[in-house]
């Protein structure tokens, strides 16, 4: 079984995934970040000086020891632009592997040169040709 599960890790698919998904992580990350630190301030402060993580309602105010329940919309809005930006940029990811893909299946396919033998078969077919003619 150990060794089932070596050559299962190792295979080159689970690598790549693996590598994938680290990548993916990462450009989460940095999405996240883009999102955070440079969109939302701007646009928090041409909504009012708002922070977009601040921004909730109160559904219950806290009582005692009880904290308060809230409806965070504004880490809400964040989320989805991370979203929307990330599945963009992976839209047009696939769309340019996509774009090079086609491009190179248009490419007509070169016949290859033939062989030397299959030259001197040619000639001696059209030595033939002529002779019956």
């Amino acid at each position: 079984m150990i060794r089932d599960f070596r050559e299962f890790a190792l295979r080159g698919n689970v690598v790549d995934m693996a590598v994938g998904i680290v990548i993916g992580a990462a450009f989460g990350k940095i999405v996240s970040s883009f999102v955070n630190d440079v969109l939302m301030p701007p646009l928090g402060v041409i909504l009012g000086g708002a922070k977009f993580s601040e921004l909730a309602l109160t559904i219950r105010e806290a009582s005692g020891e009880a904290a308060a329940v809230t409806l965070n919309y504004g880490t809400f809005i964040q989320t989805m632009v991370d979203f929307t930006i990330i599945a963009f940029a992976i839209f047009m990811l696939i769309k340019a592997l996509n774009s090079l893909k086609k491009k190179a299946e248009e490419k007509p396919a070169v016949a290859p040169e033939p062989s030397a033998q299959e030259k001197l078969l040619t000639e001696i077919r059209d030595l033939l040709k002529n002779r019956n003619s």
